[in-house]
């Protein structure tokens, strides 16, 4: 550790490493020097001069190099004639800070006066009103009159959309450029940014459509003024009328700690309602930020459209009925089908919905399957990022390989954490047959076929072994993958991320396997910063695979042989016609269905009992992320009064077959999963208060002041517990050699189709959301340009599409770094591709008219 450096500020002494800047040392010693520019997450400017401090340094003899002593013996101090802005002057020996001084009092008095002559007294009815910056800095700093007229403020427009997200009050702005520098600095989109000069300098938006970002939402948090705020919350509440409830995101993997702020309102019919979605602070995780999908995309807790009673099927029609006579049904159907049940959950569901639903499933003597088109849960159990892995510590020491993953559309705040990692020096290796935006800061850059993926892995193995095994798929070991192979092996600390783009299940299977081999094959497991991370498509894909569930390569096949399906959290007629037309099928052979969901989904209009299930907003639970991280959420609205808990409706069932299940608490399922998991055995008989542990973070965010951090919530319910990898509990690494998928080879006129997946589908889960319905996409598929040439397809018209018999349209798009052959499908846009299979596409076009 380095020598620290000893200081004192406003009379209190502080000790802090080299390079910490003034500002950052008085947080240290519990003094605020007041900022509005400056952000603890990016580069100081000291734009606003609001940080002014008078700053003292010994004074040293030159002849000697000594410090100079005052006639008692203490150093002598020499202050600088003007002051400084401690924002950007780094700490130094003996140092000593004053904050308190008239001087720098007079001076923060002329910085707060200066910037409300052309700032608008509308602070009644301002938005950020109560957690304002700038009103709590004026009341603690300001003047108590201006020497300017009010008549001489400049007049702005108030209300001007940046996007369809985010609206400007640009009379509210005071140019302090943390929006701006947000995105340039931290998200690397520099969509935004200042226009004109002096009084007249304004921000607007360079990106068409406006505002074109997944993390806009952000630079609402961090605005110290209402200049910035969300359409969904404009004039939506006060900050004091809000009940902050701590919670989770649960679109995706990463696990973003978040908080929904509630009211109880009139026109909701006195009904809690969310007013907004914060983040929350975790620094191992999202640190202070999300993505725009976790912040809008909740709304579709609050849908209408949401199932509200159980359903029985009567004559042929869906009827409402009671839950006594829809779980005494079901548990009769489930009895009698006893072996032949077939459990579907999908990755929504909480680890206690999870661990209830396979206890009863396994109890009645059924298969629980996971409804996933991602494999490899055991490998990451067994040799996953290790306990106390975080992004924020990954540097030059670390090497970090990202394959078959677009990183920013499946996780957006891993990407985001990812390119910070490799701009502090570490190495990132980039294998995607085609260019995505992690490719900016990759230092290897690998190549190959859709198809090739677990080939490609493993050809780096090869080039690093003097074996050699032959490798399936004839990936050449080139230089640049040699060069990859070798600096993930020589790195002190090593992850491997893999996705699941144009990947089935057995690709992805084949590509998880192979991914393990390199990472035990170069020793980096069983440790901190090394191990594999997998990219699933939901919040709890790997507690699912942690408490026994496991996808299947064949649905079709398996909804044939049930003779009952309970499908739960899932909807696999509504994503694939394939799976709708088996699941009929089955029906008419006799099979007994009942869906268990938040809507009434195609799957559930086939159901012979469907069940209501409450959202996880008006429940408790938790998730493990894909970091293997189990954390915990509480819930933040009213339960409504006919739907039930998922872990409550599987235990309900249980006791009607005499299985013992918790059905009122989820402490108390989450105390039996840790008890009988192996991997879950380190959260304690009382896991719920484990989760709930929180240690001291830094940077010092989220507090009262709200200036310092924005308005970013303090993490005082839990920061989750990592769980240890097999590995790290000593258990053995499966080491083996795949054998990936033969190549689809598609017929003479046709190309092959391969999924990948975008951030804003047309799932349940994100298509309620009104407010993100600009940026969810027409159905489209992308094509090379000399495909799309053999085919007479331009950019931008629609193009008929026949898969599997079905046809479907799509908008063509044209990417030249995709290889020739292949055409990329987005998933959940409505053309059902889950896997490479070949695709013909119509040159018979309709036109787009121009908006």
């Amino acid at each position: 550790m380095s020598k620290m450096v000893t200081l004192t500020i406003d009379g209190k002494t502080a000790q802090v490493p080299p390079g910490t800047l003034i500002v950052e040392a008085a947080r240290r010693v519990g003094i605020d020097i007041p900022v509005f520019c400056y952000h603890p997450k990016m580069e100081p400017v000291g734009m606003c001069r609001m940080c002014l401090v008078d700053v003292g340094r010994p004074v040293v003899d030159r002849a000697t190099g000594e410090q100079v002593k005052n006639p008692d013996g203490s150093p002598k101090i020499q202050f600088s004639p003007k002051l400084e802005t401690a924002c950007t002057t780094p700490v130094s020996e003996g140092m000593q800070v004053i904050g308190l001084s008239d001087k720098v009092q007079a001076a923060r008095k002329e910085i707060l006066e200066f910037l409300l002559t052309s700032h608008p007294l509308d602070c009644p009815v301002c938005d950020k009103g109560g957690e304002c910056p700038l009103q709590n800095l004026t009341m603690a700093f300001g003047p108590g009159k201006s020497r300017f007229l009010y008549d001489e403020k400049m007049r702005l427009a108030k209300q001007v959309p940046l996007g369809e997200l985010i609206v400007l009050d640009r009379e509210r702005c005071i140019q302090c450029a943390r929006c701006v520098r947000f995105q340039d600095e931290i998200v690397d989109e520099p969509v935004i940014g200042f226009f004109d000069r002096g009084r007249s300098l304004e921000i607007v938006s360079y990106s068409e459509p406006g505002f074109d970002s997944y993390f806009s939402g952000n630079t609402t948090d961090i605005c110290p003024v209402g200049a910035l705020t969300t359409v969904d919350f404009r004039f939506g509440a006060r900050p004091w009328e809000l009940t902050p409830t701590a919670s989770l995101c649960a679109q995706c993997p990463v696990g973003c700690n978040i908080v929904y702020n509630v009211r109880r309102e009139a026109r909701s019919d006195g009904q809690i309602v969310i007013k907004r979605v914060m983040p929350r602070q975790n620094e191992a995780v999202n640190e202070i930020w999300m993505c725009d999908k976790g912040r809008f995309a909740y709304h579709y807790t609050e849908s209408s459209e949401r199932l509200t009673q159980p359903l029985v099927r009567k004559q042929g029609e869906l009827v409402p009925c009671t839950w006594d006579e829809a779980l005494d049904l079901v548990a009769a159907k489930f009895k009698e089908a006893s072996s032949g049940l077939l459990t579907l959950a999908g990755g929504r569901l909480s680890n206690e919905d999870l661990f209830n639903l396979h206890q009863f499933t396994e109890g009645v003597g059924g298969k629980a399957v996971l409804y996933s088109h991602m494999a490899g849960g055991d490998l990451v159990g067994q040799v996953g990022v290790g306990k106390g892995t975080n992004f924020a510590d990954m540097g030059s020491s670390t090497a970090i390989l990202v394959v078959a993953s677009d990183l920013e559309e499946e996780a957006p705040i891993w990407w985001l954490r990812l390119k910070q990692a490799a701009q502090r020096g570490a190495t990132l290796i980039v294998a995607n047959p085609r260019s995505t935006k992690t490719d900016r800061y990759a230092k290897h850059l690998l190549r190959y076929t859709y198809g090739q993926e677990a080939a490609t892995i493993l050809a780096m193995v090869n080039a690093l072994s003097a074996k050699r095994p032959e490798i399936p798929g004839k990936v050449a070991l080139s230089p640049e993958l040699r060069a990859a192979a070798e600096a993930f092996a020589q790195a002190e600390n090593a992850v491997l991320i893999y996705g699941s783009e144009g990947l089935g299940l057995e690709g992805s299977q084949a590509l998880a396997q192979a991914c393990a081999n390199l990472l035990i094959g170069t020793n980096h497991t069983g440790r901190p910063n090394n191990g594999l991370l997998a990219v699933w498509p939901r919040a709890n894909d790997q507690g699912a695979w942690d408490l026994g569930f496991r996808p299947s390569a064949n649905l079709a096949a398996e909804f044939k042989e049930a003779k009952a399906i309970h499908l739960v959290a899932c909807d696999p007629a509504g994503d694939e016609p394939v799976l709708s037309d088996s699941l009929y099928q089955s029906l008419q052979s006799g099979a007994f269905l009942v869906v268990q969901e938040l809507f009434l989904t195609a799957s559930a209009r086939l159901a012979d009992v469907v069940l209501p299930a409450l959202a996880y907003t008006e429940r408790e639970g938790s998730f493990t992320s894909g970091e293997r991280r189990v954390q915990r959420y509480y819930p933040a609205v009213l339960a409504r009064p006919k739907a039930k808990a998922d872990f409550e409706i599987s235990a309900l069932l249980g006791r009607r077959l005499g299985l013992d299940l918790e059905a009122d608490l989820p402490a108390r399922v989450m105390a039996r999963l840790a008890a009988k998991t192996p991997a879950y055995a380190g959260l304690g008989p009382n896991p719920y208060r484990k989760l709930s542990e929180v240690v001291e973070q830094w940077p010092v965010v989220g507090r009262s002041d709200m200036y310092y951090g924005g308005t970013t919530y303090e993490n005082t319910q839990g920061l989750g517990v990592q769980l240890e990898a097999a590995v790290e509990r000593g258990e053995a690494a499966s080491l083996s050699w795949p054998q990936p998928p033969a190549l689809v080879q598609a017929p003479p006129g046709s190309l092959v189709a391969v999924p990948v997946t975008i951030l804003y589908d047309r799932g349940q889960t994100v298509l309620p959301s009104r407010l993100l319905s600009q940026r969810i996409p027409k159905p489209y598929l992308v094509l090379h340009p000399q495909d799309a040439l053999k085919l007479e397809l331009k950019e931008g018209v629609r193009a008929r599409i026949i898969l599997d018999g079905a046809e479907f349209f799509a908008d063509v798009r044209q990417d030249e770094t995709l290889p020739q052959g292949f055409v990329l499908v987005p998933r959940s846009l409505g053309i059902p591709v889950t896997r490479p299979v070949p695709i013909e596409i119509s040159n018979e076009v309709l036109w787009i008219q121009p908006a």
